[in-house]
């Protein structure tokens, strides 16, 4: 019964197409990004490097790659870096990254936790080990780095948002209350407010999707835009159970190509974890 009841709903989303979405050209790999990482590569070749200097432009051209959606070639110089200089903060806050993009929780919360003893003021550590607690099935966890990561910019959406998807798979309830509560510091003005407002329903899907456009000042920063709606709208669309939905905007996510935005990065693993669910609930 139960296995029909879910094909039947999966049939009814199939007969829903989504709504009109908003598009724009794919962002082009940045040419500065590409001119930075050959001069870089040349820098690195030269022998009259310090251990300190090469460690730092490993860092640096390890962050281009990064920009540029090419992982295997950041991961490799964000390791290279640590072996010269084990002491850099940041490096170890883009290896945990990398980490939870494979699942790798536990080296995650180890190269978050290393940042941390490294340099207790990086805020930003608190919100990627939050993320990797979230995904690792560790949400009331993550609930507490997440409002340790909200607590040092208050009037934050995104951080808002991060603390409320966690704290909803705990509690939805208290969770929806205490967005609520938190977005009395928003600024009506920034773009990132309507994204709690289309989660507290003052907004509807299609009325939030047609904002979006609007006072964006260039092709880039539209594009960034809709990498982070489409990511938002597909996790809401997630906790309610519209899971061929949550895909399409998943999929529209990583087409946008803002690979440095932490909605595009983990749109990729959110794919992977629907797929996984469906196999598991075809094969049971």
């Amino acid at each position: 019964m139960g296995c029909q009841s879910t094909q039947q709903d999966s049939i009814e989303e199939m007969l829903q197409p989504l709504l009109p979405v908003p598009f724009t050209e794919p962002l082009q790999p940045d040419p500065r990004a590409q001119i930075e990482v050959a001069r870089y590569s040349e820098l690195l070749n030269s022998a009259e490097l310090t251990r300190n200097q090469r460690a730092e432009l490993y860092h640096i051209r390890g962050k281009l790659y990064d920009s540029l959606g090419l992982p295997q070639l950041s991961q490799v110089d964000f390791n290279r870096a640590l072996k010269l200089k084990p002491d850099l903060a940041e490096t170890y806050n883009f290896l945990g990254i990398h980490h939870t993009l494979r699942q790798e929780f536990t080296e995650a919360y180890e190269s978050f936790d290393s940042v941390l003893e490294l340099d207790s003021s990086y805020e930003y550590a608190y919100l990627n080990r939050g993320i990797a607690l979230y995904y690792g099935g560790r949400a009331e966890l993550a609930v507490d780095d997440f409002e340790r990561f909200l607590s040092s910019a208050p009037d934050d959406a995104y951080r808002m948002l991060w603390l409320y998807i966690a704290h909803s798979s705990v509690d939805p309830i208290a969770a929806k209350a205490q967005l609520n509560q938190n977005s009395l510091q928003l600024d009506n003005q920034n773009w990132s407010t309507q994204i709690v407002q289309f989660y507290l329903n003052q907004l509807s899907e299609e009325q939030f999707l047609t904002g979006i456009s609007e006072g964006a000042q260039s092709q880039e920063e539209y594009a960034q835009r809709l990498c982070e709606a489409y990511f938002y709208i597909a996790k809401l669309h997630l906790s309610t159970g519209s899971f061929l939905k949550a895909a399409e905007y998943f999929r529209l996510t990583l087409a946008t190509n803002v690979y440095e935005f932490v909605e595009h990065k983990y749109a990729k693993l959110e794919l992977r974890l629907l797929r996984e669910a469906l196999l598991r609930a075809r094969s049971s």
